[in-house]
């Protein structure tokens, strides 16, 4: 099940459960320190250098936990209690270059403005740029708000205890969390919180999508509709049908623009490939329909935006609407039972909402659920860093996968295209919420396997690697 984002005081409450269930301390710090030590091996290799800078409280204990799994490794332990003492063995050990830095100074329980003796101790391990492993969350961060306390380590990697604390998802946090990961089983009881964020796990998915049928055929899986690819944009309709492949639908037509047809036609063997016309009509075995990529060109005709606007009012099939087809669309109260996903990055999102992206990354959950509301109680794919999966009403889900690389041209229409692919599936629109937070969490996993094997991987070659992820 996803794990709840959960505040300080919930984090607590769950801590004095699980004590009052049995469960002692000493057994949780010395799990967390073994899934610490987990982390800091893949960052490392035998024989590497780590520095653990460990405080006085149960953050510096899980800290000093990881020694002990960590015996391939050669260690410097540094107890930091006097910043202004212990600033000179920071900086001496630091000359000997350790691979990698564990930071275990302070937890949740940190509420107070640091002095100058922190600061400074804080700085210096920043101004080393070696990689930090931050427990639970970077020391010197504010675990409910994401503000810092006049200064924060600035993490590679933040593994955080149980669940994610909502400070970490803050905008403001982002470049001191850097990559967030959850150690969840460490032994505490199920967490006893509900909220409206909800961490995504790759576990979430086991057994999905669902094995298919020995009997199934190509009608067994859908048909998938796609309107994409404009003069100077024809790539991103032949990437998002290429996409679609990955998913796996018995079939996808491509609707495109005259004056690319051949060019799309050439590079593509499976997909059919027809004319957009203003009186085209849909095979009579589409399942789903996605609109969008590539519709950037300047000379597209009027007509068509108001057909997409009627489309999207009326086609009783699974629509996913992307890139310049979103600002097409007009609010409006749409049937119940039609299901209708937008994707927007934050400046999509922006116009939706006649606000600015500034505002939109703000709050992201509150921007999602009004784009939704606005749009029909539309499901929302809110892109960027942690994705987010949602409606108007219900929970929210953080997508924890991707990397930055992700940020090259292409990769939404990949992810649109993959997305669609899936949802024209007949077994896969049962739970469109649950088909919708893994096309984009594979999406992201793939490029986190891509990003691990090589640094110049291309947007072709996240097509490639889709549906491999597990």
């Amino acid at each position: 099940m996803p794990i709840p984002v959960i505040n300080i005081i919930q984090m607590r409450q769950w801590e004095n459960a699980t004590w009052a269930a049995g469960q002692t301390e000493a057994d949780v710090i010395r799990r967390v320190g073994k899934k610490i030590a987990k982390r800091a091996r893949k960052f490392t290799r035998s024989g590497d250098l780590i520095l653990i800078l460990a405080g006085k409280g149960n953050n510096g204990n899980d800290a000093r936990a990881a020694q002990e799994f960590l015996s391939e490794r050669k260690i410097e332990m540094l107890d930091v209690a006097a910043p202004e003492s212990d600033l000179q063995k920071l900086e001496m050990v630091l000359q000997q270059k350790p691979a990698l830095i564990i930071d275990g100074l302070f937890g949740i329980g940190l509420n107070r403005a640091l002095d100058d003796g922190w600061r400074k101790f804080i700085a210096t391990v920043n101004a080393s740029k070696i990689p930090v492993l931050a427990v639970d969350l970077p020391s010197g961060l504010n675990a409910d708000t994401g503000e810092n306390f006049g200064a924060a380590i600035e993490a590679a990697i933040t593994l955080t205890i149980g669940a994610p604390k909502i400070g970490l998802l803050a905008q403001g946090a982002w470049p001191f969390v850097g990559h967030l990961e959850v150690a969840e089983d460490v032994g505490l009881i199920p967490c006893p919180h509900k909220t409206e964020l909800n961490w995504i796990l790759r576990e979430d998915f086991e057994n999905f999508p669902p094995s298919r049928s020995v009997a199934g055929h190509k009608g067994s899986f859908g048909h998938l509709a796609i309107v994409a690819g404009g003069f100077g944009f024809h790539g991103a309709g032949v990437l998002c049908a290429r996409a679609a492949q990955r998913a796996q639908p018995g079939l996808i037509t491509l609707f495109t623009q005259e004056n690319i047809y051949h060019v799309v036609a050439a590079q593509l063997q499976a997909v059919m490939v027809n004319l957009w016309t203003p009186k085209m009509e849909l095979p009579d075995s589409a399942s789903a329909m996605l609109i969008g990529p590539g519709l950037a060109a300047p000379n597209l005709v009027d007509e068509m935006k108001a057909i997409i606007r009627r489309i999207w009012r009326d086609l009783e099939l699974p629509l996913i609407v992307d890139a310049s087809a979103l600002d097409w669309l007009a609010p409006h109260t749409l049937a119940k039972n039609l299901t209708r996903v937008v994707t927007p990055h934050p400046g999509e999102a922006a116009r939706m909402l006649n606000t600015t992206a500034q505002k939109v990354q703000a709050n992201r959950a509150e921007s999602l659920r009004e784009i939704s509301r606005r749009f029909g109680n539309s499901w929302v794919v809110l892109k960027g860093h942690q994705t987010l999966v949602g409606r108007s009403e219900g929970e929210i889900f953080v997508n924890p996968s991707g990397n930055p690389h992700l940020a090259q041209g292409g990769s939404g229409d990949v992810l649109g295209g993959f997305l669609a692919g899936l949802l024209a599936q007949p077994a896969l629109q049962a739970d469109a919420g649950k088909t919708i937070r893994y096309a984009v969490w594979q999406h992201g996993a793939a490029a986190d396997s891509l990003q691990a094997a090589r640094a110049n991987w291309v947007v072709e070659d996240l097509i490639a690697a889709l549906g491999n992820a597990r």
